[in-house]
Order: structure tokens, then sequence, then C-alpha cells
């Protein structure tokens, strides 16, 4: 065997993790994400065309869009509907006024309708 003396030897005891993640949900770090690019796009309206209807667009030609005019935008971020906003100007140049979030769970929903 080994030169060493008798030695206090006990197995090791440790904490049940399963216990502590239960009773405390982690803090959600978004300094992790900020840095992440997404795509926002803001959306007026959609409407359907015939190619050849498309090819005889010209300047000043009205597209007609399946909203009224002072409905709220949509935003959407990487394509998932974030908000509600409406169109306003700044300095001169056109913005977006958020005028509603979109529930997180309504968020949720739509993505899985999506996926399914």
């Amino acid at each position: 065997m080994s030169d060493q003396p008798n030695a206090d030897v006990k197995p090791a005891e440790f904490p049940d993790l399963a216990d502590t993640a239960k009773n405390t949900p982690a803090a959600p770090n978004l300094d992790l994400v900020r840095d992440i690019h997404v795509t926002l796009t803001v959306e007026l309206g959609r409407t359907e065309m015939v190619i050849n209807d498309i090819l005889a667009l010209t300047p000043g030609k009205v597209i007609e869009l399946d909203r009224l005019a002072g409905e709220p935008l949509d935003i959407l971020v990487n394509g998932t509907l974030l908000a509600k906003g409406e169109v306003v100007v700044v300095d001169e140049n056109f913005g977006i006024r958020l005028t509603a979030i979109i529930d997180p769970a309504e968020r949720a929903a739509a993505l899985k309708d999506a996926a399914g």
C-alpha cells in the first residue's frame, strides 16, 4: 500500500441542485444578446399582383394594400410580430411610434402556428 498515514476519508457531499433550480428562477442576462443583429421590418400592408401588373408599374402608380388608412402598422423582428405602431415625422424624416407591444403568449402562439 502507501507510506502515508491513515487519512480521514469521507464521501463527498453535494447540494441537491434540482431543488435549488426549482425555487430560484434564473434572472435573464440581456447583456449576452444586446449585440446580436436582427432584421426589423415595418409592414404597411400587403397585396397580391400578377407579374404582368408588376411589370406595368410606373412612377405615380397607386397600389392598393389590404389595410385601411390610419390602421396600425405591423412591426416584425426576424419575421415575428413584435408590436403595432404608427408613422410619425421626426425632423423631416419618417419614423415609427410604437403603440402596442404584442403579448409574449401571443408571440409564442404565433411561432407555434408558423412552425406547425
